[in-house]
């Protein structure tokens, strides 16, 4: 039987050096390519056409859940198993309805990696015990009315949403809230989402409308 050809994308240079070591070193499993952000991922996916894809969440300049959304645009067959330090309703959802196969935690040990990378190549899905029991929790709501875009954001989002409506750049977003570009450029890009908006000028107008502004 054929190795499973494995990809890995993560914006850290020491995960990728860790799982590459420890994969290589099991049966059955071959690491072909690494890449440092989505772009590169879909670019070595291109190329190598891997059987399985281990995909990290926040990375620049493309995130892996849009990256994981391409991927199945172009490699249909291939699994994607997100290995993420986050477990938060605004990266779990949106990338299992991208086309996520497998969710897992850089908590989970090397031998779960590797017991997942063989299940996704029978066409298993494993999911971390937290992800399955969130899912679980989130079908078991009873239905309700159908609620106005705003009503779905986060908190967080919220906050940079108020602030966009204010003209504030991503930079003034970051300092008032204490938080990174990179983590604003992901608000703002799942708050698009969810708002159904395509930049921030649209979103702000929305949030006028709306009487979200302050």
């Amino acid at each position: 039987m054929a190795d499973i050809r494995v990809l890995l994308v993560d914006d850290h240079e020491m995960v990728r050096i860790g799982l590459a070591a420890v994969l290589s070193t099991e049966e059955g499993i071959e690491v072909v390519g690494e890449a440092g952000n989505g772009m590169d991922g879909l670019r070595l996916a291109s190329e190598y056409k891997p059987d399985v894809v281990l995909m990290d969440l926040v990375m620049e300049p493309m995130d892996g859940i849009e990256t994981t959304r391409r991927l199945m645009e172009e490699l249909p067959n291939c699994r994607v198993i997100v290995l993420t330090s986050f477990l938060d309703d605004e990266k779990l959802y949106p990338v299992i309805e991208a086309g996520a196969f497998s969710y897992l935690l850089k908590t989970s040990r090397a031998s779960e990696i590797a017991d997942a990378i063989r299940a996704a190549g029978r066409g298993q899905s494993v999911l971390e015990s937290q992800v399955a029991s969130k899912m679980m929790n989130r079908f078991r709501r009873p239905a309700q009315a159908a609620a106005q875009p705003h009503e779905v954001l986060t908190d967080r989002e919220m906050e940079v949403l108020k602030l966009i409506a204010e003209g504030k750049s991503n930079q003034e977003i970051a300092d008032d809230l204490f938080i990174g570009i990179k983590t604003v450029k992901y608000h703002l890009t799942n708050l698009f989402g969810k708002l159904g908006v395509e930049d921030r000028t649209q979103a702000a107008i929305y949030a006028h409308r709306n009487g979200l502004a302050e």
